[in-house]
């Protein structure tokens, strides 16, 4: 059989930076806010990047997580998820990256923001830059 030339190879593996880039892509694609990606590597060995996202609902954080975890999956399973059942704090494992899931008011509460701020934090496309909860007017 012929071999087709000029076929684009899909990539199979994304670099840290890559797939943190991609969670707050595909989140955003489910109409999370408050997105923030930070580069932990220099100051935490638990992993390289560390993605903090915001949703409404249980519901809405367990569509981002689904939605994260199709969207990745042909770049490998995620190593864990602790909190998709209830929905209110969800965790996912890549090891390379950690994603943090939050209703609003729980992020708030533990402020990872404030706790990993020294973190250098990671430049985001302008449209999921600019994506913050909408008022409630």
């Amino acid at each position: 059989m012929p071999v087709k030339k000029n076929t684009p190879v899909e990539k199979t593996t994304l670099t840290p930076s890559e797939r943190a880039l991609k969670c707050a892509e595909l989140a955003y694609d489910k109409k999370a806010f408050d997105i923030c990606v930070r580069n932990i590597s220099r100051i935490s060995s638990i992993a390289d990047y560390m993605v903090i996202i915001s949703g409404s609902s249980d519901k809405q954080n367990q569509a981002i997580a689904d939605n994260i975890r199709t969207g990745l999956k042909k770049f490998g399973k995620v190593n864990d998820i602790e909190g998709a059942k209830d929905g209110r704090w969800i965790v996912m494992d890549y090891g390379d990256v950690l994603v943090h899931i939050f209703h609003d008011q729980i992020r708030r509460y533990y402020d990872l923001d404030g706790l990993w701020g020294m973190a250098p934090e990671v430049e985001l496309p302008a449209e999921i830059k600019a994506s913050r909860k909408e008022s409630d007017f």
